[in-house]
């Protein structure tokens, strides 16, 4: 047997593998789990969402904090105008964000995050509608909520059960699952997405036209037929772009020289 075959065999049998393996399938079941118990407060809550007439508020501390984000900044991108509020600075101000026309969107794996809690009162005294994602269907939160999505996992990926992996899985999959849906009811298109992302290959490809690239006007390197060549050059370097465009009298495109053409008629 090769050394590299041993490698090999060393590789795949590696507790590194194992837990791999089982990582995936702790999250992948969790995931399933999710997806067969929450079909009717999933409808409920993009109805909620469609209905919205301000912005989705989403919040969330710790892990479920960082979920948050993300399920914020996609809603976003894909039509669903939202934004992410730290609970904590929410007590300290930032309530001041929310309006009676926004929905919020609250997630909390235990459904008992204090931060959250502690604006609760001032939530429904605005008259924002409420979704929580939780994995405590009987927690304040959920029981608080317009809505709730139940999260809840049987085990983390954690092998102490502790570290936030197949929960935070299942919120961020939630929060994709509800921006997918929002943007297939709102007939959100590839070139609605671009306008959202015009710093990207997508952006570019879909919103990039010629006229944002051409040049024009006195920004043209421009001669007429009948000039000489050495006022030609004067003129492409003068707009510094390397060629110069040839018109007739009548203003009708002749053709155009190019640097590389000056070299060839000198070699």
């Amino acid at each position: 047997m090769g050394f590299m075959h041993m490698l090999n065999d060393n590789r795949t049998t590696s507790p590194l593998i194992t837990s791999l393996h089982r990582t995936f399938d702790i999250e992948i079941q969790a995931l399933k789990a999710t997806q067969q118990q929450c079909n009717k407060t999933f409808i409920d809550a993009c109805n909620l969402l469609l209905n919205c007439q301000g912005r989705v508020v989403v919040m969330g501390m710790g892990k479920s904090g960082h979920i948050a984000r993300k399920i914020a900044a996609t809603l976003a991108s894909t039509g669903t105008p939202s934004f992410f509020v730290h609970p904590a600075e929410a007590s300290h101000g930032d309530l001041g964000m929310i309006t009676s026309d926004d929905v919020i969107l609250a997630l909390s794996n235990s459904g008992t995050t204090v931060e959250i809690l502690a604006i609760l009162p001032v939530i429904k005294r605005i008259g924002s509608p409420l979704i929580a994602i939780t994995g405590n269907e009987q927690s304040a939160l959920a029981t608080t909520a317009n809505v709730h999505l139940n999260a809840s996992v049987t085990q983390e990926a954690c092998p102490h059960n502790l570290a936030p992996t197949a929960s935070t899985t299942v919120a961020l999959v939630l929060g994709d699952a509800l921006a997918v849906a929002l943007l297939e009811a709102r007939g959100f298109s590839a070139n609605d997405f671009a306008f959202s992302h015009p710093g990207g290959k997508l952006g570019r490809r879909l919103l990039l036209k010629a006229s944002d690239v051409m040049h024009h006007g006195d920004d043209m390197p421009l001669v007429t037929d009948n000039t000489l060549l050495c006022d030609a050059l004067l003129e492409m370097t003068r707009k510094g772009l390397g060629t110069v465009v040839v018109c007739n009298n009548n203003g009708k495109l002749c053709g155009i020289f190019t640097d590389g053409d000056l070299r060839r008629c000198l070699n």
